[in-house]
C-alpha cells in the first residue's frame, strides 16, 4: 500500500482514536496505515452489454485486470505501464461496458443475488453502483425500484442507468420511510458516517464525531424497520453500510432481531477475508446471531472498510 501525500501529519481525533483502538487492539496502527493510503481501482463488467471475456480483450492491451475473489464481474485494474489512472475517460467506460466501482461495494448486490422474475428494492440507489449490479444480476428482467431521497442525486442515479443500458429499473424520489409496497428482495445501502471509505475522503476523519454516528444510527433503525415490513414472507434483505462503527452496524441489526422473532440472519459465505462481528459496545450485548454479519476492515484485503448483514423474514 502507497500512502497518500500530505497524511503524515493529519489530524486524528482523541476520541475517535480511543474508539477505534478498543475496537482493534494492536490492528488500530493496520487500520489507520491502509485508511491514510492509496486505493486500488476496481471496475465491475456490465453483463448487460458485453461478456466478461469481450471486456478483457479489448482492455488486457494496455492494464492489467485481477480477478476479484467475491465477484466474478470485478477486477481490479492497473495501467501495465503505470502510466495512466483515468480509467474513467476510457471508450469502454463511455459505452457502459463496465462501471467504475469500489471492490468491497460488490458485496451487497451478490449477497442479495435478485432472480429475473423478482420485484426488488434498491431504497438508497444513487449514484447508482449497486442498482446496475443488481440489473446486471436480473438481466434485466422482473421489476426494480431505484429509489433515494435527494433530488440533486437523481441526476447521476438516472445518467448511470441509462449508460449502462438497466430496462428493468425504476426511479423513484422518496424518502425509504414512505415504502408501502411489498418486494421480494430489499438492498438497503444505509446512508453512515463513512468511516470506512476515509482513502476515498480524508474529510471524513474532520467531520467524524460520536454525536453524528448516534444521529446516523436512528435513521437508520427507521428504514431497516420499514424494509422488513415491506419484505415479502420469505423474502430477503442485505443491509450494508461503509462504515465500521458497531452502532450502525451490529446495533441496528440487533435492534431489528430484537423487534421481530421473525427476522433472521443468514451466514454470508464469500471468499474474503473479513474481522469478527462486534459483539458488545459501550456497555451493550449484541445477540449471539450477529456473528453471522460480515465486518470488513481496509486492512483486510486493501478496499474501503464495510459491513454486509444477510436478513431473513421467515414465514
Amino acid at each position: 500500500m502507497t500512502r497518500i501525500p500530505g497524511t503524515e501529519n493529519i489530524e486524528i481525533k482523541e476520541k475517535f482514536e480511543e474508539r477505534y483502538r478498543a475496537l482493534l487492539g494492536n490492528d488500530y496502527k493496520k487500520f489507520i496505515e491502509a485508511s491514510l493510503s492509496f486505493m486500488r481501482k476496481s471496475i465491475r463488467v456490465n453483463t448487460l452489454k458485453i461478456t466478461v471475456d469481450e471486456l478483457k480483450k479489448r482492455l488486457e492491451k494496455e492494464w492489467k485486470l485481477t480477478q476479484i475473489p467475491w465477484c466474478k464481474q470485478g477486477f481490479f485494474i492497473e495501467h501495465k505501464k503505470g502510466l495512466r489512472r483515468d480509467i474513467g475517460n476510457l471508450i469502454e467506460h463511455s459505452l457502459g461496458y463496465f462501471y467504475v466501482q469500489e471492490a468491497a461495494s460488490m458485496i451487497p448486490a451478490v449477497v442479495l443475488n435478485p432472480k429475473p422474475d423478482d420485484t426488488v428494492l434498491d431504497m438508497c440507489s444513487a449514484p447508482g453502483s449497486k442498482t446496475t449490479q443488481l440489473a446486471a444480476i436480473m438481466q434485466n428482467k422482473g421489476v426494480l425500484i431505484s429509489n433515494d431521497s435527494d433530488y440533486k442525486r437523481m441526476a447521476p442515479l438516472s445518467f448511470n442507468i441509462q449508460r449502462t443500458g438497466a430496462t428493468n429499473t425504476l426511479v423513484t424520489l422518496m424518502e425509504g420511510r414512505f415504502f408501502k409496497m411489498p418486494f421480494d428482495k430489499i438492498l438497503l445501502d444505509a446512508p453512515c458516517s463513512g468511516t470506512g471509505t476515509i482513502r476515498k475522503s480524508l474529510k471524513t476523519l474532520k467531520m467524524w464525531n460520536p454525536n453524528m454516528v448516534k444521529r446516523i444510527a436512528g435513521t437508520q433503525r427507521q428504514l431497516i424497520d420499514v424494509a422488513f415490513n415491506c419484505l415479502k414472507p420469505n423474502g430477503i434483505i442485505t443491509y450494508s453500510t461503509c462504515t465500521l462503527e458497531p452502532e450502525e452496524n451490529e446495533a441496528i441489526i440487533n435492534f431489528l432481531l430484537n423487534k421481530y422473532e421473525n427476522a433472521k440472519l443468514e451466514k454470508i459465505n464469500l471468499n474474503i477475508k473479513h474481522g469478527p462481528a462486534v459483539k458488545e459496545f459501550n456497555g451493550q450485548q449484541y445477540s449471539k446471531e450477529i456473528e453471522k454479519c460480515l465486518r470488513i476492515w481496509p486492512q483486510d484485503n486493501d478496499t474501503c472498510g464495510f459491513f454486509v448483514a444477510k436478513i431473513i423474514k421467515i414465514e
